[in-house]
C-alpha cells in the first residue's frame, strides 16, 4: 500500500516558542528520554507490544509505514526511526546527513514506498540560495541535494500568516515512476527520486500538478495543472492545462485546456478535482464533467455545472474559527454505457439527476427538481432503479484557536485542525427514480432529523436511519418493511449505518444498536461509547473514533455483539491526519501505534 504523510508548519500567534506540526497539530514538547519497551502492558483491554522512544524530539512529524515495520519521527533539524521491535535504526540532524549543509527545514513530508521510502526537505534561504535534500528513510543516508530549485514556497512569507501550508505543492511524487516532479517558474522537471538525476525538463506545462494518471502500458502521463495558491504570480502566462507526456523523455502527447479553478481542501489540502479513464475517455470532475477523447486530447463532450464543494467560509482564520463544507454532492456514478450526475442549479440553488450516454455525452432524462436538500452525497444504481440519497451527513473542517499550555506556564495560540462529519437541517428523505425515464417511482416520508447514509442489500432492499428510527423499504416498489423505533435502544440518535453481513449496526451518538436486515428486529445495543464521529473499517478489524474536548480517543470493536476489544486515548500529536492526533494505524488494521512526544507504544488489536 501506497502511503504519503505531508507535514506542514503549525499556525503559531502570541508565543514565541517554536512549533511545527503535522496538519497543523502540535506535537508536545519532548521529554526526558526513556529507553527500551515493556511488553503485555494494558492499554484498556489491548496490550500492548512494546514501548519506544524517539532519539529526538519528534516535534514535526511522527508516522508509521502502512506495514508497521518502520517509524519516523523528525522535528525541525533532525530525524530519527524505528524498526518494528522499536529499536533504533538511525538517528541525524539533517545538517550532518546532508552534504550541502541543509538545515531547519521549512518543509518536509515522507514518502513511504514498498521497499522503503524518502524524507523530503525544503530549506528556504532568505539571503541565500535554498537548498534540497533527499534522504533514505530506511537508512537515514542522504540519496542526493540540490541548490537548483528555487521558489518552490514563496520567500518572506511565514506559517503565522495563514498561506497554504499543505504539501509543497510544487513538488509531486510519482509512485509509478519512483521520480519527483518539480514545478519552476519556466518549465516542470522530472528527477529520479533515488539519486536526483534530471529525467527530462519541459516548458510545456506551467504551475502545480493537481492530479495525474499513470498509464503503464504507454508509459505515459496525464496531467492536470493549478495555479499554486501563494505562487501564483511566479507563473507567467498561466493556462488551466490537461496534458499528456510521455514519461520516458517528457514529449508532450497532446495539450487541451479545461474549463474551472483548482481549488484544495482546507485541511488535508487536497485537490478538488478527480479524473477517471473509461475506455478511450477520460473523464475530469470539476465544476461538473467534462470528457476528453484520451488519444488526442479532444474534448468530446461535458455537462458545466456549479457545485457547492466550497461550503461555509468564515473568512482568513477569522473569530477563532475557520470552516469549510465538503462531501456535499455524490460523485459521478458510472455504467457500462452512461454517467449519472448530480446536479446543483444555479439559480434556486434545487439539485437533481441527470443520466448522460457515455459516448455521446446527449442528456437521456433529468429528474426533477428536488428541493430543500443542502447536499445529496450519494446515488446507487440498482436494478431498474437509481436510489438517491436526499439529505446527509457533510464532512467539516475547520482550523480552531487553542491555547496548548506546557511546563514552566508557557503557552502559545496555534490553529488546530479538525475533520468530521456533520448533519445539517434539511429535508431529508429516500428517493428512488426509474432508470429508463429518470421520472420518481417512490419517495419515502421526509425524516426530520437526518438520514444516514443508504446501505444496498441485494438489489432488493433499501436501509436507512433518520436518528430515532430504523428502517427498510423494497426497493421495487418503495413499500415500507419495517420500521424500528431505534430511540428504544437508548443509544442516542443515529450517526451512520454499517454493513455487517445479515445484519446492519447503527452507530449512535451513545453506542452501537444491531439489526436483522431480514425484519429488522434488534440483535443488541450497548451504550458503553459516546461521542463517536467516525467509523474505520481496516482489514477485517472495526473502529469508531471519539474526538470531543481535544482528544482523540480510539475503539476497537467487536461488531458480532457490541463489544469493545479496547481503547487508545491519544495524550499526543502527530500520527496520520485520517485517524486523529497522535494515532496511527497499520494497513491490516492488526496493530495501532500512539505516539506523544518522543514516546511511541505499539499496541496490538486482537489478543
Amino acid at each position: 500500500m501506497k502511503k504519503i504523510t505531508l507535514i506542514m508548519l503549525a499556525f503559531c500567534i502570541g508565543s514565541t516558542l517554536p512549533a511545527s506540526a503535522q496538519f497543523g497539530k502540535l506535537l508536545e514538547k519532548a521529554k526526558s528520554a526513556v529507553s527500551g519497551g515493556s511488553a503485555g502492558k494494558k492499554t484498556g483491554s489491548f496490550s500492548t507490544v512494546w514501548e519506544s522512544e524517539f532519539e529526538n524530539k519528534a516535534t514535526r512529524l511522527a508516522v508509521v509505514n502502512s506495514k508497521g515495520n518502520l517509524v519516523v519521527g523528525t522535528d525541525d533539524n533532525s530525524a530519527s526511526a524505528l524498526d518494528r521491535e522499536g529499536k533504533a535504526i538511525w538517528n541525524g540532524d539533517y545538517k550532518k546527513i546532508t552534504t550541502n549543509n541543509t538545515n531547519k527545514s521549512e518543509m518536509q513530508f515522507t514518502i513511504f514506498t514498498e521497499k522503503g521510502g524518502y524524507i523530503f526537505l525544503f530549506d528556504q534561504r532568505k539571503l541565500g540560495t535554498d537548498r534540497v535534500a533527499c534522504i533514505d528513510i530506511v537508512t537515514g543516508k542522504e540519496l542526493w541535494n540540490s541548490e537548483a530549485y528555487q521558489d518552490l514556497i514563496p520567500k518572506g512569507t511565514k506559517a503565522e500568516e495563514g498561506v497554504d501550508q499543505g504539501e509543497l505543492e510544487t513538488v509531486k511524487y510519482i509512485f509509478e515512476l519512483d521520480a519527483f516532479l518539480i514545478s519552476q517558474r519556466a518549465s516542470v522537471i522530472l528527477v529520479k527520486a533515488k539519486n536526483g538525476e534530471k529525467i527530462w525538463e519541459t516548458n510545456r506545462f506551467k504551475g502545480s500538478v493537481g492530479k495525474y494518471i499513470y498509464d503503464a502500458k504507454r508509459n505515459e502521463i496525464i496531467m492536470v495543472n493549478f495555479k499554486p495558491t501563494a505562487l501564483g504570480a511566479l507563473f507567467a502566462g498561466f493556462k488551466n492545462q490537461l496534458v499528456k507526456i510521455n514519461a520516458s523523455n517528457g514529449d508532450v502527447v497532446w495539450d487541451a485546456t479545461f474549463t474551472g479553478t483548482i481549488e484544495k481542501e482546507l485541511v488535508t489540502r487536497r485537490a478538488i478535482i478527480d479524473l477517471w479513464v473509461k475506455g478511450d475517455k477520460l473523464f475530469m470532475y470539476l465544476d461538473g464533467i467534462q470528457v476528453f477523447n484520451i488519444n488526442n486530447g479532444q474534448k468530446l463532450w461535458e455537462a458545466i455545472y456549479e457545485n457547492d464543494m466550497q461550503g461555509a467560509n468564515g473568512g482568513m482564520f477569522s473569530g477563532g474559527k475557520r470552516s469549510k463544507i465538503y462531501r456535499t454532492l455524490a460523485q459521478p456514478l458510472f455504467t457500462e454505457d452512461a454517467v449519472y450526475i448530480v446536479i446543483l442549479g444555479t439559480r434556486d440553488r434545487t439539485k437533481y439527476v441527470e443520466k448522460h450516454d457515455l459516448e455521446s455525452g446527449k442528456l437521456l432524462w433529468a429528474s426533477e427538481k428536488i428541493t430543500g436538500a443542502l447536499c445529496m452525497p450519494n446515488i446507487y444504481k440498482t436494478g431498474n432503479k437509481v436510489m438517491v440519497q436526499v439529505g446527509g451527513k457533510v464532512q467539516v473542517q475547520e482550523y480552531r484557536l487553542e491555547t496548548t499550555t506546557y511546563g514552566l506556564g508557557s503557552s502559545v495560540k496555534e490553529w488546530v485542525p479538525y475533520i468530521f462529519w456533520d448533519y445539517k437541517a434539511q429535508k431529508n428523505s429516500v428517493l428512488a427514480l426509474d432508470d429508463a425515464t429518470g421520472k420518481t417511482s417512490w419517495r419515502s416520508e421526509k425524516f426530520d432529523k437526518r438520514i444516514t447514509d443508504l446501505i444496498i442489500d441485494n438489489d432488493k432492499t433499501v436501509f436507512v436511519g433518520d436518528g430515532d428510527e430504523f428502517y427498510g423499504y423494497d426497493i421495487a416498489s418503495g413499500k415500507q418493511l419495517f420500521d424500528v423505533k431505534h430511540n428504544d435502544a437508548k443509544v442516542g440518535k443515529a450517526t451512520d449505518v454499517i454493513d455487517f453481513g445479515d445484519k446492519v449496526v447503527v452507530l449512535s451518538e451513545k453506542g452501537l444498536a444491531s439489526y436483522n436486515k431480514k425484519d429488522g428486529s434488534r440483535v443488541y445495543a450497548t451504550e458503553k461509547i459516546k461521542g463517536v464521529d467516525y467509523f474505520y473499517h481496516i482489514g477485517d478489524n472495526y473502529f469508531l473514533r471519539d474526538q470531543r474536548d481535544s482528544k482523540n480517543i480510539i475503539y476497537g470493536i467487536d461488531m458480532t455483539n457490541g463489544e469493545t476489544k479496547g481503547s487508545v486515548q491519544s495524550k499526543g500529536k502527530g500520527g496520520s491526519p485520517q485517524y486523529g492526533a497522535g494515532i496511527d494505524i497499520t494497513d491490516d488494521g492488526e496493530y495501532i501505534f500512539a505516539f506523544k512526544g518522543r514516546k511511541v507504544e505499539k499496541i496490538k488489536v486482537n489478543n
